[in-house]
């Protein structure tokens, strides 16, 4: 077969994706029409959900392969634009589609640190890494350290960080698609993540990357528009102006005057005095939790047997029988429950619902008293530390780096990043306007409205869980007051369409965008944990003469295994959506960031320094992650007061590791041998620089 030429291969792909998008907006606008006929909500969710799923299905059976350069690297033949935007979509998880509204949201100006630490990442990737992997070519990270530093061990703690990163990165990704698939479809939570699972195997698993490839170009163009339409409603709705990005800031300075008028508010004085009083109560029972947990069952069991022995009402009794049950079994379970209800009624306490005001850059005050002096800098170092973390694990990320042996050579890989950086930052840009559009339809709409008119959406969500939103009459008023509100920061982008009060439909597109954003990444995850498997361990270290097939096959073997491991795990629901992403960036900025920039830039790097620093760096920040992070300690049965180093949060542990790892690697280097002439030259010819006596022009051409 002839094989095509770029230009006609890249006409091709315009043409295909061009009506891919056109078709596309036809279809929501037919289901909308549909909505005004009387279509039935649970029917346009589930239309959401099978046909974008089958168009990705129809995607990796038309790019199934078992070609191992077309199965790892997509054939070396993807454009520049289209890699931009396979990477922006690899990239943009359930965490930037979901979770970067709705941090921005609760956690107002510090939340940036978020869009500053994933920007400033892309450039670290163009400027350090992008252009020199595509050199060197090969097909994963784990080769790139196996060559360099000419040992085994090197590239086994690179499958081994890759797993370790991608897998926590991948239950994050799938955790997503369940709590969307049972959202769009009302089915529970634990069966939406394994019908999710589905729509993740389909591409990954009949044809690599290369499938992966064009059916995330698809789903980067299907979560754009889901994440842009709903803000630019809102912005005319709010504002009568269609950009969003312009004229959100007007809309702040009207929430930075509504959160003062809450403050205020007697209603709101009220709940936070009512927590108050909780907060007390809690502290007394943590003082003696065994006698407390006696007290509170026998009160449980008194209250029952009177409302048996008076013929209470039926409702009276089953209400007491469930008080009952809910009563903590030991002491041990009573001390976990009370203080995760102490952390959230101190949070209930505070004005608006324990947020801080969206527009104040710092908690604390630089003038005030030495406590709040101390929180002010603790809030701006962790702020610092955070966008550091994510800048470097952002340059460090397998499943990301991967996507720059995809592209024809190394011009293509510079300008994909570019790419990259534009279709990224569309999103980005996007974000802080949506939580403060939304936060101002919560404030002015939402909150002061009479329990039994409050919109249906409210019920719908907590039946999805009960943790990502609750309202509960505190005070007895009738009215919803924002501190009887508890709202996940998960729910705020696919809740968007609900809280505007726009057509279901556009809920209902707004979700297979999250769901698109969710399955693009677990694809790319997925298939990074697979090939470190089947290439970097059974191809290069165990079996160096298996057959093509053979490789290609035991790595869709694997790839099954870790989807339904890490579907089962995600189904546990074991932490947020944001600390498990953010956890895996820490770690892999450990692992991979230093041995991958002084790899190659710095010839003397040995590979012995390489093991060491990567074991150094990745085992301080998982000590920090395992004894500061509140779910790990349960997981490691740790007790007493948490400890933390100058006042940085676990999210950013990696700010530890990678100095670690950096000092530890050059330090290592100059007390053992200098690395042989051939690594040197494996060097020279990843940065570009031509042989001795060479003109740049006779290096050689990589393919």
């Amino acid at each position: 077969m002839k094989p095509v030429s770029p230009t006609l291969f890249r006409r091709q792909l315009d043409k295909v994706y061009l009506w891919f998008t056109g078709l596309f907006f036809l279809f929501v606008i037919g289901l909308a029409i549909l909505e005004q006929m009387g279509l039935p909500r649970s029917w346009i969710g589930m239309i959401f959900m099978l046909s974008t799923i089958g168009v990705y299905a129809t995607i990796g059976i038309m790019s199934r392969t078992i070609d191992p350069v077309e199965y790892y690297v997509a054939g070396r033949r993807v454009p520049a634009v289209y890699n931009g935007m396979a990477t922006s979509a690899d990239w943009m998880s359930a965490a930037s589609f979901i979770g970067l509204a709705g941090t921005l949201y609760v956690h107002g100006y510090s939340g940036l640190a978020f869009v500053l630490g994933w920007t400033g990442g892309y450039c670290l990737v163009a400027l350090l890494l992008a252009p020199y992997l595509r050199r060197f070519g090969q097909f994963t990270i784990p080769d790139f350290l196996g060559e360099r530093y000419g040992q085994r061990w090197p590239r086994v703690l690179g499958v081994l960080a890759a797993i370790a990163c991608s897998f926590i990165y991948l239950v994050a990704q799938i955790y997503g698609v369940g709590l969307i698939t049972s959202r769009l479809t009302g089915v529970a939570f634990e069966v939406g993540v394994f019908l999710g699972l589905g729509g993740i195997l389909v591409c990954s698993f009949l044809g690599g990357m290369r499938a992966v490839t064009w059916t995330q170009v698809a789903q980067y163009i299907v979560m754009i528009v889901a994440y842009m339409l709903p803000v630019v409603w809102l912005s005319v709705k709010q504002t009568d102006f269609p950009i969003p990005q312009l004229v959100y800031g007007q809309q702040l300075q009207q929430i930075t005057e509504r959160e003062q008028e809450l403050i205020q508010d007697p209603a709101e004085i009220e709940v936070r005095s009512i927590f108050q009083a909780r907060v007390a109560l809690l502290e007394a029972k943590l003082h003696d939790p065994a006698a407390a947990l006696r007290e509170e069952r026998l009160n449980a069991e008194h209250r029952l047997e009177v409302l048996r022995a008076f013929e209470g009402s039926p409702s009276e009794v089953a209400e007491a029988e469930i008080a009952l049950s809910r009563i903590p079994r030991d002491e041990s379970s009573a001390v976990a429950l009370w203080s995760r209800q102490l952390t959230e009624a101190r949070a209930k306490s505070m004005p608006l619902n324990g947020m801080p005001p969206h527009a104040q850059a710092f908690a604390g005050d630089p003038q005030g008293s030495p406590d709040e002096q101390r929180l002010f800098n603790e809030s701006r170092r962790n702020f610092l530390a955070l966008v550091f973390c994510l800048m470097v694990g952002t340059a460090a990320l397998p499943h990301i780096l991967m996507r720059y042996y995809t592209v024809p050579d190394v011009k293509q890989a510079r300008h994909s990043v570019t790419w990259s950086l534009l279709f990224i930052s569309l999103l980005y840009f996007t974000a802080p306007a949506l939580a403060v559009m939304v936060k101002y339809e919560v404030f002015n709409g939402l909150v002061g409205t009479p329990f039994d008119e409050l919109p249906a959406w409210v019920a719908a969500w907590n039946q999805v869980d009960a943790s990502l939103l609750t309202v509960k009459d505190v005070n007895r008023d009738g009215l919803l007051q924002l501190n009887e509100m508890s709202i996940g920061t998960d729910i705020i982008v696919l809740a968007t369409a609900e809280i505007a009060g726009l057509p279901y439909v556009i809920a209902g597109l707004v979700a297979a965008g999250g769901l698109a954003a969710a399955l693009s990444t677990a694809d790319g995850l997925l298939l990074t944990i697979a090939n470190a498997l089947s290439h970097d361990t059974y191809y290069k270290m165990i079996d160096p003469r298996a057959a093509t097939a053979r490789r290609v096959t035991i790595s869709k073997v694997l790839l099954l295994v870790v989807a339904l491991a890490a579907a089962y795990v995600a189904a546990q629901k074991p932490a947020d959506i944001l600390f498990l992403v953010s956890s895996a960036f820490s770690i892999a900025a450990s692992a991979f960031f230093p041995a991958l920039v002084l790899g190659i830039f710095w010839r003397r790097t040995t590979g012995a320094a390489a093991v060491v620093g990567m074991v150094s760096g990745l085992a301080v920040t998982f000590y920090y992650m395992a004894t500061t992070q509140p779910w790990l300690r349960s997981v490691f049965g740790l007790q007493g007061p948490v400890e933390l180093w100058w006042g940085i949060q676990p999210i950013s542990a990696g700010v530890f590791g990678v100095p670690v790892g950096f000092a530890v690697m050059m330090l290592v280097s100059l007390i053992t041998p200098a690395p042989s002439a051939e690594v040197s030259a494996l060097i020279d010819r990843v940065r570009g620089i031509p042989p001795s006596g060479a003109e740049p022009s006779q290096l050689p051409r990589q393919t």
